[in-house]
């Protein structure tokens, strides 16, 4: 006798179904540890980007194979599921999906009989409580603590728990009190399947801002060298015609070659060395032109020696009149000695 299917099922399956062939990136969760009241608040505010469906395995294994996916797909996806959930989105892929996920994630007070997910170190600090109990609860359970200035204080680093550890008695509640709240709560992405490929947590848990500064010096770094080399792109154009602009230029000025940009360059030189040659020679040699921009130019040397030399004298008569006091100091000294 074949056993009657259940309508619940055969319902949850078809739901199923009808979810896996409608979105594009689709999603195992687990929501192993999550409170029902914390996963209804999660439901409510995610049901505008995705559609979560619980059900068992076997539902979940039935629908996905309907829906003509690989069944071996799924059962990647499960692997690391403990209470697994369907995820199912059209306007989100993995990445964005993941991000969504990890907004729901927030730490609780390890119960007796958590794994402990990584070492629990326990840093050398002052907790800011007054004096009371808590010191010798906090020593009962290996945390080394006493009380310093009126308050609590921890008196060295201290890993009270390795990963894979079972917490146990008070370990949990007495972490808690000092700010430590280890299990991680929330919808954890097992895994996503997008255009037939599947990406893992660790690929998708991107650190954006360290991603962007990443991005940014790689193009610098190849804009750098595509200079170096004379790839002409058009990015790489207008830093190369300036580059090579400038080099000319410099190349023109040396072998004196006369141009509309090179001309006021090469006057201005010349006229300095000609100014220079000038000042070399009897002045009775020069012409009346050359005399006034010697003049001028010497005017202007004699201003600011002259200038240079009233801020000297400026700071003489104080330095005198500390002088005369020191004269007079020494001659009233002999002069008391000889009444």
């Amino acid at each position: 006798m074949i056993p009657k299917v259940a309508s619940w099922k055969k319902d949850t399956v078809s739901s199923l179904k009808e979810q896996l062939e409608s979105g594009t990136t689709i999603a195992v969760i687990d929501i192993h540890g999550v409170p029902a009241d914390s996963m209804l608040g999660m439901r409510a505010g995610l049901r505008d980007n995705m559609r979560i469906q619980v059900a068992k395995k076997t539902l979940m294994s039935l629908a996905w194979k309907a829906s003509g996916h690989n069944p071996e797909e799924i059962e990647t996806l499960f692997e690391s599921a403990v209470q697994p959930a369907l995820v199912c989105t059209e306007s989100l892929n993995s990445f964005e999906l993941f991000t969504e996920l990890k907004k729901t994630e927030a730490g609780r007070a390890a119960k007796p009989g958590d794994i402990a997910p990584h070492d629990i170190v326990v840093e050398k600090c002052n907790t800011g409580m007054p004096p009371g109990p808590i010191v010798g609860e906090l020593n009962s359970v290996g945390i080394p603590a006493k009380i310093v200035k009126g308050s609590v204080e921890i008196q060295k680093t201290t890993t009270v728990l390795k990963e894979g550890e079972v917490f146990e008695g008070d370990m949990g509640m007495m972490l808690s009190k000092i700010g430590i709240n280890p299990i991680v709560t929330g919808l954890r992405l097992c895994g996503t399947l997008e255009d037939g490929t599947i990406f893992n947590p660790e690929t998708l848990d991107i650190d954006y801002q360290q991603f962007e500064q990443d991005l940014i010096g790689f193009a610098a770094g190849a804009f750098n060298l595509a200079c170096n080399v004379s790839w002409f792109t058009s990015q790489t154009m207008p830093t190369l015609l300036s580059k090579a602009s400038t080099e000319a230029l410099a190349v023109a000025l040396e072998a004196a070659i006369a141009t509309a940009d090179t001309l006021p360059h090469l006057v201005a030189r010349a006229h300095a060395s000609a100014i220079g040659v000038a000042g070399a020679l009897d002045p009775s040699a020069l012409d009346e032109e050359l005399s006034e921009m010697l003049g001028a130019a010497a005017t202007a040397a004699v201003s600011a020696a002259e200038s240079s030399a009233e801020q000297s004298a400026d700071d003489a008569p104080a330095e005198a009149e500390e002088e005369e006091d020191d004269e007079e100091a020494a001659f009233g000294g002999l002069g008391d000695l000889f009444g």
